[in-house]
Parts: C-alpha cells; sequence; structure tokens
C-alpha cells in the first residue's frame, strides 16, 4: 500500500494544504456535524499495483467491495484501442481491504457504471462497447444487453449506457447514457418496457444521465451531469422534480441507502480542477442537504475525480476516483 500511495503522490501534482482528512457538517446551521475519516491502509493491493481510473463500486450482502476499474486503458488518449487485458473487477473484504478474487480479464474495454442487486448479482456497463452485463457475484455472466460495439437508439441497442439500477421485483432500469440522454427500462426477464428523455435541458430531458438509483418507494434518481442536477421520477418516467443549487454542484454518482436517504458525488467541472467541488453529500428525500464531506487534493481522504460511490449496510462510505486521481478510498464515521 506504501508503494501505491508514494505512486499516487507522483501522479497527482495537486498543490494542497494539509488539512483534516475529511468533515462532515450541517449546511442548514453551519455547525461542524461528526467527522468521517478515511480508513489508512484500505484496500490492500500487491506491492506496486494500481488501481488506474476506478468507476464503479458496489457493496453485496457479504460485505465484499466491488471495485470496477479500467487499469492499463486509463492511460488511453481518447477511446482504447482494445480491451482490458487485467483483472476489470476487483473483490475486497470490506472490513479488513483484503482482495478476495478479481476476474474479467478481456472482456472491458472502457469500464463505467457498477451495480449489486438484491440477489447480489452484478451489473456493469461498458461506454465503449454499448452494452450492459449481468454477473453473478463469482464472475460468472448470467445475460449481455445491447449489441457489441454498434451504437444504437433502439429497443435493443445502446449508446454509451453509464449506469443499472435494479428494482425489488426485478426490473431495471439503465442510463444510456452518453450518447442517447435517455433512460431505458426493462422486465426482470429483459423485455424492453418504456423509456423516456432526450438530449436537453428541460425538465425530463438529460444532457448524460451518468448515474442512476431508486428508493423504496420506487423513485427513480437521476444524476443528469452536465445539466447540474438530479432528477427525480416515478417508475413510469413521470417527472417529479428536480433537485439543482450551488451546494448540490455537479453530481457525478448518486445511490440511496437503505434508510431512506439519497448519496451524491459532486465531481466538479472536470477535467477542469474545481477545489471547491470533489465532496459527498447525504440528503433527504426532499433534497436538503443534510451532511457533507471531503475536499479536493490528493492526500487520504481528499478527492480528484469522485466517480463512483457505495454504501455498505454498515454505514461505510466507498468511493472510487478517475482522471488523476484512480483509487477507492473507504470512509467511517469516527
Amino acid at each position: 500500500m506504501k508503494t501505491l500511495r508514494l505512486a499516487l503522490a507522483v501522479l497527482l501534482p495537486v498543490a494542497a494544504v494539509a488539512l483534516p482528512a475529511a468533515q462532515s457538517f450541517d449546511r442548514n446551521t453551519g455547525r461542524s456535524a461528526r467527522e468521517y475519516r478515511v480508513v489508512h491502509g484500505w484496500p490492500e493491493l500487491p506491492e506496486g499495483a494500481l488501481l488506474g481510473h476506478v468507476t464503479g463500486a458496489g457493496v453485496n450482502s457479504r460485505n465484499e467491495v466491488f471495485v470496477f476499474r479500467r487499469a492499463e486503458n486509463s492511460l488511453a488518449s481518447g477511446e482504447p484501442a482494445g480491451p482490458v487485458m487485467r483483472p476489470a473487477v476487483l473483490v475486497f473484504d470490506g472490513a479488513s481491504g483484503k482482495l478476495l478474487r478479481s476476474w474479467g480479464e478481456g472482456l472491458f474495454v472502457l469500464p463505467h457504471g457498477l451495480t449489486i442487486d438484491a440477489s447480489d448479482n452484478v451489473w456493469l456497463t461498458d461506454t465503449a462497447l454499448h452494452q450492459v452485463f449481468k454477473f453473478d457475484r463469482s464472475g460468472r455472466l448470467l445475460r449481455t444487453f445491447g449489441e457489441r460495439g454498434r451504437p444504437g437508439a433502439d429497443k435493443l441497442r445502446f449508446d454509451k449506457p453509464t449506469d443499472v439500477a435494479v428494482a425489488a421485483d426485478g426490473t431495471f432500469y439503465v442510463g444510456d447514457g452518453y450518447g442517447n440522454s435517455r433512460v431505458v427500462k426493462f422486465s426482470r426477464d429483459g423485455e424492453y418496457l418504456l423509456e423516456w428523455g432526450s438530449k436537453g435541458n428541460a425538465p425530463g430531458q438529460f444532457d448524460n444521465p451518468h448515474s442512476i438509483a431508486l428508493d423504496g418507494a420506487g423513485q427513480v434518481y437521476v444524476a443528469d451531469r452536465y445539466n447540474d442536477r438530479v432528477q427525480i421520477f416515478d417508475e413510469r418516467g413521470r417527472y417529479l422534480k428536480e433537485w439543482k443549487s450551488a451546494d448540490l454542484g455537479r453530481p457525478w454518482a448518486v445511490r440511496t441507502s437503505r434508510d431512506g436517504f439519497v448519496w451524491v458525488v459532486d465531481g466538479g467541472a472536470q477535467p477542469d480542477p474545481v477545489t471547491g467541488r470533489a465532496r459527498v453529500m447525504k440528503l433527504d428525500r426532499s433534497g436538503r442537504i443534510l451532511e457533507a464531506f471531503g475536499r479536493f487534493g490528493n492526500y487520504d481522504g481528499q478527492l480528484v475525480a469522485p466517480h463512483a460511490l457505495a454504501i455498505g449496510s454498515d454505514g461505510a462510505i466507498y468511493i472510487g476516483d478517475v482522471s488523476t486521481g484512480m483509487r477507492v478510498q473507504k470512509f467511517v464515521r469516527r
């Protein structure tokens, strides 16, 4: 792990002042709340290993943390010419950070989103392949959606899909994505049901639906990245409301927790460094920011381009960094 930290320090020539690793606070009162701290040395990686861009993360019922990464394709200028030849999925023990297993060599070109459903299946998206994949927890491929390398806007194809959200009944939603700016809903058997959205900034339109999540009431939360907002819909795609403010910034990822809260990562207007961004926020279902932590930088507990967000059943928060961040960090309350 020491080698990893040294390598990151070389990769990230970011001017930063030594500050506490992470601080949560109540934006409504201005008073400090309980601190979050980064777990130093989590995860455990082989000596000298680098993750590359961490684009997806999720935690299953066994407290196994799945990390989706671009490995050597992180260094490509533009879209990589070939697949990621190292394991694209790494599975860590949530408590210890020990690497349990890895898989996915040669299967992906540009990894993006990772979601774990109630049956511990792992859903992955690849923006270069224009496909969505469903695996079991051991890495056995169960289903593939979309046509490999052929973008489209019909019922069978995607254009750079970003993320998946799976409902309790097995129906699932695909954020589609960089190309189509729509959300597509499928039955549990993979049958096309409906879609909504188009390119734009009006209610119900998107400029890259970058991340997608569901709450217990079936509401659909979409991180509408380049429109700097989160939009909320019902299960039929009917627009309900949006959250947009200077405090919320530019949402890159959205997830819900079992206790009914919504979590948002503000990645800022990357790739230009925006030192006021790069933070994690906890919101209630009215959109009120209850807590926030993190800041821009390359020290432990700081973030550069937070892209992936996962929440463990024990309340641990996992954040994956792309751009020059290239790491995953675990945060817990003090």
